[in-house]
């Protein structure tokens, strides 16, 4: 993505998803969901990383997770704030909130 490809609206499209348009007519919609996983926080990488590292191992655990409560509902965004000119704090119903997600990334994820 150039740096002269910035969004124009973003606007929520329900309760889980946002729609974003960019400078360049593409119109991008991202769900609640497709942003949490992509979280890029510190603390969703190391969660990712090990979770792999889980999967390559030995037996999974026959054990459920449990929910908080804040998980155990539909997941929505509560809210979005800009940062500086280059990204986007989100927060989401499980009482998540310290992921920066940069345009470039927003572009990418709604490709």
């Amino acid at each position: 993505m150039t740096l002269d490809i910035l969004p124009e609206s973003i606007a929520r499209d329900g309760e889980t998803a946002i729609v974003i348009t960019w400078s360049d007519g593409r119109v991008s919609r991202l769900t609640a969901g497709q942003l949490r996983k992509a979280c890029p926080c510190a603390t969703c990488r190391e969660k990712k990383r090990a979770d792999q590292s889980a999967d390559e191992g030995s037996l999974k655990s026959l054990t459920l997770p449990v929910l908080k409560a804040e998980e155990a509902r539909p997941l929505t965004i509560t809210s979005m704030r800009p940062v500086g000119s280059y990204a986007y704090n989100i927060a989401f119903s499980d009482g998540h909130s310290s992921g920066l997600f940069p345009l470039t990334m927003l572009r990418e994820l709604g490709a």
